[in-house]
């Protein structure tokens, strides 16, 4: 393999990030941002794809619903795959997938077939993500992983800002295929430069077994939950309890067998009452539920009640973007300089009072404040995520990486699949409290945005005081 470094533990003794370590970090974070940005690109899409099939509101929801629940399957599974397999060779098969669904998806048939379809693609951006993070983890090594991560965390911040944007652009030019077929030059470029420039991490040395019985119960549980929390904010009662009560008891049962087995858990869940990592998962969960909730929220707030196209939805929206670049400027150059719980409880503080005056949405809140509010909740969540995945992956062993990052990921997913459709379904009942009062309705809702976000301060307050290795 010409231009990369060589195989095996490649951690660095040297401190310096070296002009290969941040290509490598490009091009991981370029395959996880063409997952995050498809999945929000495809949304804007959702009336042009029911046009298209002829399709009803309840039918092509399930095209994003689809993709949403292959996405929460696939996490868990990320550790074992690239202990198993390795890391880089387990990112190139996911980018695979990824592209083959997205093939399959531009040439989709009926309604029924692109759902099928997205389930494949969202399979592939599954696992991107978090064996993307494990392998750079690994690269970097635990004394420059944190300032290298700043960049990667970045990611899921900017993607469902600029997706509106993209998607609306696309449409405008090219027909509904090009949503999907956008993804092959961006992924084969990837392809192509990570087997240049990506040492190959060999494969963990301490082989277990598939936890067959922890995946059929964790994924699908997680699945169905999701999908029972949707059903209620459709307000189909029957399917919602039976999907709430059998996620729950699917979750309950993988987590009796993850503490009783044997075998390797696929999710250890003893390793959230861990120090820091359970504070850091509360962490995670809570932003990820804020960071996405919101922007399900807004954009369905600008263009229902103050009636703008996707976008301009996503224009309003750009300043969060900016904001988290300059956030992750700013994290990069003091992650390895200030304690990991200052940057954390700082960035939760800016993401409330960046949220307050979303709560008074009924009071016409003017542009200039929405654009001020965006830009403090971007340069808050910056300054979280990055910390956060640095305490844990500095504190752990080289070959624990690809399950502790699969577990973050999960974590993050998941926060962000539970808290929009939780904030849909009280959404749903602001709107039939409030009546004609749109605005009103969201700004009650964002109280709940806003309680999220004290339950993450509450889980930053328990991380280290100090970094690993120092006193």
């Amino acid at each position: 393999m010409s231009g990369g470094p060589a195989s095996g533990d490649v951690a660095p003794s040297a401190e310096r990030i070296d002009r290969q370590l941040m290509r490598v970090a490009y091009i991981l974070v370029l395959g996880t941002f063409m997952a995050s940005l498809d999945a929000t690109i495809v949304s804007v899409g959702v009336d042009a794809l029911a046009e298209e099939f002829g399709a009803s509101v309840a039918e092509i929801q399930w095209v994003t619903t689809a993709y949403l629940l292959a996405v929460v399957a696939a996490v868990p599974a990320s550790g074992w795959l690239a202990g198993r397999f390795g890391g880089r060779r387990t990112w190139l098969v996911a980018v695979g997938v990824f592209l083959l669904g997205s093939v399959l998806c531009a040439v989709a048939w009926s309604v029924t077939s692109l759902i099928v379809f997205r389930v494949v693609q969202g399979l592939g951006g599954g696992l991107l993500p978090a064996t993307g993070q494990a392998l750079l983890a690994r690269v970097a090594g635990p004394t420059r992983i944190g300032r290298v991560i700043s960049v990667v965390a970045v990611v899921p911040l900017l993607a469902p800002v600029f997706g509106p944007m993209a998607g609306g652009s696309i449409l405008s030019v090219a027909p509904w295929p090009w949503l999907f077929l956008v993804n092959l030059p961006i992924g084969l470029a990837v392809v192509l430069l990570a087997r240049r420039h990506v040492p190959a991490v060999p494969p963990s040395t301490r082989r277990t077994a598939f936890d067959l019985r922890g995946a059929l119960l964790l994924s699908p549980g997680l699945a169905v939950l999701v999908y029972g929390l949707t059903e209620v904010a459709h307000g189909r009662t029957l399917p919602a309890v039976a999907g709430v009560a059998a996620g729950l008891a699917m979750l309950a049962g993988f987590t009796v067998h993850g503490l009783r087995t044997r075998l390797t858990p696929l999710v250890d869940p003893r390793l959230f009452t861990r120090p820091p990592f359970g504070a850091a998962a509360l962490a995670l969960l809570v932003l990820g539920a804020s960071v996405f909730g919101t922007m399900f929220l807004l954009p369905l707030y600008f263009q229902t009640d103050r009636g703008l196209s996707a976008w301009e939805a996503g224009l309003l929206l750009a300043p969060q973007g900016l904001g988290a670049a300059v956030g992750s400027v700013l994290v990069n150059r003091t992650i390895d300089k200030v304690a990991p719980r200052t940057l954390v409880v700082t960035g939760v503080g800016l993401i409330l009072a960046g949220t307050v005056p979303f709560t008074q949405l009924g009071h016409q809140l003017p542009d200039a404040a929405i654009v001020t509010a965006l830009a403090v909740r971007g340069l808050g969540m910056a300054m979280v995520g990055a910390p956060v995945m640095n305490i844990v992956y500095s504190r752990i062993e080289p070959e624990q990486l690809p399950r502790a990052s699969g577990a973050l990921n999960l974590l993050s997913t998941v926060g962000g699949s539970l808290g929009t459709a939780t904030l849909a379904v009280v959404l749903q009942s602001r709107l039939s409290a409030r009546g004609p009062d749109i605005a009103s309705a969201f700004a009650d809702t964002f109280w709940w945005v806003f309680g999220f976000c004290v339950l993450a301060a509450a889980g930053a307050t328990r991380l280290p005081r100090t970094q690993a290795g120092k006193p």
